[in-house]
């Protein structure tokens, strides 16, 4: 049998509500591994596929989240990230940086010890551990996350107050990872990847970007369920750039309210990825402020919860500037 899969189409105040938020949708388009099969009312969408599209959101509530997505910061205390590796390895530097993103409108602190930019190799908990040990303190009162394939760094960072947990992995490189966060009771981004850091961008291949990724993702979930984490307490991200070409991220990024099918909020991750430069001017990492920004809005645009970004106060003040000018949102 075809799948079938319902991607909501946004309309400004008609139809029914999004995911419990701002949005609605009075349409739905229908989509195959076939290709499109056109537009449905949105009341003639299956029963399962509907409640799973505008039931809301309780993690978001959790988290304080209103009509704009939700900010995370980046802060990698590494020497070698794609963009700002080397630039907060000093604690005291680090934890002065993730106080002023605070300031600034961050609602989390993404805070990452090792680097999974393409190319990188897998660095020993350890050395993730001690880049991180003379941070943690500074992070106190700070609502802040932890970017992490590990168990061990994720248990660390949990006892000094984190209150989410970033895997790029989506819990499939840890076994003790699932069973920790279970019993944690905490909340974790699942992020779609094909293969590791050091391969991934080697010869990243899709039959349908879109729905491959989708399947993917709704498998974590139920594992991650499965496992014993709570239904609430998953985020999905689509991966931009973690084992996709552009054509790949374009068609993500086209697609991407069909991912509030999953049931859960969803996370975008593309703050000066090379897609930027690829699509523009070949411009250098430093140089693609206006593409990211472009990418945020977009995925506001689409109903996207959370956007983790490099550039904080820009990109709050573009949400901002986009809700006012946005006749859905009040």
């Amino acid at each position: 049998m075809v799948r079938r899969y319902y991607r909501p189409i946004i309309s400004e105040g008609e139809g029914l509500p999004l995911a419990g938020g701002p949005f609605r949708f009075a349409r739905a388009e229908v989509v195959t591994r076939g290709g499109s099969r056109g537009l449905i009312p949105a009341e003639d969408v299956p029963a399962d596929w509907l409640d799973r599209l505008t039931r809301p959101r309780p993690l978001l509530a959790r988290f304080g989240a209103g009509p704009l997505p939700l900010v995370m910061g980046i802060l990698n205390v590494t020497p070698d990230s794609f963009s700002d590796g080397g630039r907060h390895e000093d604690p005291v530097l680090a934890g002065a940086a993730a106080r002023q993103m605070h300031a600034l409108g961050a609602h989390f602190i993404d805070v990452g010890a090792e680097s999974t930019r393409p190319g990188a190799r897998e660095l020993p908990a350890g050395d993730e551990l001690a880049r991180l040990r003379g941070l943690l303190p500074a992070l106190a009162g700070l609502n802040w996350s932890i970017d992490t394939r590990k168990a061990s760094v994720m248990q660390a960072a949990l006892a000094a107050g984190a209150s989410l947990v970033n895997d790029v992995s989506a819990l499939g490189h840890d076994p003790a990872a699932l069973p920790l966060l279970a019993a944690a009771d905490v909340p974790v981004v699942l992020m779609h990847h094909q293969g590791t850091p050091e391969t991934m961008q080697l010869a990243p291949h899709y039959d349908h970007a879109l729905l491959d990724v989708f399947d993917w993702l709704e498998g974590r979930i139920a594992a991650a369920q499965a496992g014993g984490l709570a239904a609430d307490a998953i985020i999905a991200d689509p991966g931009i750039g973690f084992g996709k070409g552009l054509a790949h991220n374009l068609a993500l990024l086209k697609g991407l309210s069909l991912l509030h099918g999953l049931g859960v909020p969803i996370l975008l991750g593309a703050s000066r990825k090379a897609l930027i430069s690829k699509i523009s001017c070949d411009e250098p990492v430093q140089a693609r402020l206006p593409g990211s920004l472009a990418i945020a809005l977009a995925g506001a645009s689409a109903g996207v919860q959370l956007l983790r970004v490099h550039d904080v106060p820009e990109t709050v003040q573009a949400l901002k500037l986009w809700a006012a000018a946005h006749p859905c949102l009040p």
